[in-house]
């Protein structure tokens, strides 16, 4: 069957009151009031970099430290990540998975320095023989390369990418591989303004949409 890779905040795991939770933390080491998930909704999908720079932008924070506010808010991101819990229907489709012998990978934006504390808090550690940081490689989501590298060390010549956003989208469609859309997750796009191949809302629904995405290599039929 063909490999699937997925992105893991929004997708596998309900991330945003952990990221809001260290965002507040890094906010209150520089005395700026509280945000909430509303807004940091809008900071997320291109790295922790990206995330502070809008989080600068967008609070008191000051704009001449993002180089002492950065690690501050990693750190803090490290602490609130261990109570990450999963999607809903997550963790039994993985299963699934396993049990049809699908080959599984991990590429995700988040750094490597939090991921580590994710995913064992999440019960993942073991789910993925390819597992990518947002800080892995020189370049990261929406650049292909991540998902290149993923198949590369699966010896894999195509594969399928499960994500959230338009991010993973054009991710998916950079890389030449067909982007499945998981609609409960995090994005401030609308789902209708998401390139993809299927959607899906409910995880019990991924089987057959990997199936339906396996016949039609065979018949030729699959992109975005």
């Amino acid at each position: 069957m063909t490999p699937v890779l997925f992105d893991l905040d929004g997708t596998l795991i309900d991330s945003l009151g952990g990221i809001t939770e260290a965002a507040n933390a890094t906010l209150a080491e520089w005395d700026v009031a509280p945000i909430g998930p509303d807004l940091t909704v809008g900071f997320v999908g291109r790295g922790e970099k990206v995330f502070v720079q809008r989080m600068i932008a967008a609070t008191a924070l000051p704009e001449g430290e993002e180089a002492a506010i950065l690690p501050r808010f990693v750190e803090h991101y490290k602490i609130a990540a261990r109570n990450t819990p999963l999607m809903p229907g997550a963790r039994a489709a993985l299963d699934r998975l396993h049990a049809q012998g699908v080959a599984l990978g991990l590429v995700t934006n988040k750094p490597r320095a939090p991921l580590g504390p994710t995913l064992e808090a999440a019960g993942l550690t073991q789910d993925f023989q390819v597992v990518l940081a947002g800080d892995d490689l020189p370049r990261r989501k929406p650049d292909p390369d991540p998902i290149f590298e993923a198949m590369r060390v699966l010896g894999a010549e195509r594969c399928l990418y499960v994500g959230d956003s338009d991010i993973d989208a054009e991710t998916a469609l950079a890389a030449g591989q067909p982007f499945v859309l998981y609609t409960e997750g995090i994005r401030t796009v609308p789902v209708e303004d998401i390139p993809h191949t299927e959607k899906f809302s409910d995880f019990a629904d991924l089987d057959a949409i990997i199936a339906r995405i396996d016949e039609g290599w065979s018949a030729g039929r699959v992109g975005l």
